[in-house]
């Protein structure tokens, strides 16, 4: 069965965290479900820039138990919105806990931490941000990956991001060929 990445979208969500991810694991053959979160009947979701995007679903047709990996784009307020959601909240936990992964860019790890997932553990987010999370360890480095939870600073580490979840993913033979197709310095050792 193929693996399941859902990345998560709700207005105000920053555009080139969540293109980069869903563009990367595409190419790398991944099955990427975009999920629009309090999204209208027509699947469309508002970045942070105005540009409007098509989820692949809405949040409450997801089956939850055929993911992998959740994925939740930052930028404001697309990343409250979807801190504010029981039911992202809920997924993000429940795949986690079945051994999958989480993951979270930018102002996004509040997600993760609202959800119960960053105590004890390195985490990195947009610089301030930290302060929005009372638990978990701030490393202030621009992608920061502690077992099953990746985190990111912010856009301009979208790249690194979107390669760390390809080789958490057991990838990495996708993530060299891709960061030479695309012209891209090699950042993941794993």
């Amino acid at each position: 069965m193929k693996q399941i990445v859902a990345v998560f979208l709700a207005d105000g969500f920053e555009d080139i965290e969540a293109i980069t991810v869903i563009d990367v694991l595409r190419r790398a053959d991944i099955n990427v479900k975009i999920v629009g979160v309090n999204c209208s009947s027509d699947l469309l979701v508002r970045s942070a820039h105005g540009v409007s995007f098509q989820a692949d679903c809405r949040l409450e047709d997801l089956d939850g138990d055929m993911l992998q990996m959740c994925v939740f784009p930052g930028g404001l307020p697309g990343a409250t919105n979807l801190q504010a959601n029981k039911t992202v909240l809920k997924l993000a936990k429940q795949v986690y806990d079945r051994g999958g992964f989480a993951a979270a860019i930018c102002a996004a790890p509040i997600v993760l931490s609202t959800a119960g997932l960053l105590k004890d553990r390195l985490y990195t987010c947009y610089p301030s941000f930290e302060k929005q999370i009372p638990e978990g360890k701030y490393s202030a480095t621009r992608v920061q990956r502690d077992g099953r939870l990746i985190t990111a600073c912010g856009p301009g580490a979208s790249f690194e991001f979107a390669f760390e979840l390809l080789a958490a993913l057991g990838k990495q033979n996708k993530v060299q060929e891709l960061q030479k197709a695309m012209l891209i310095k090699p950042t993941c050792q794993d």
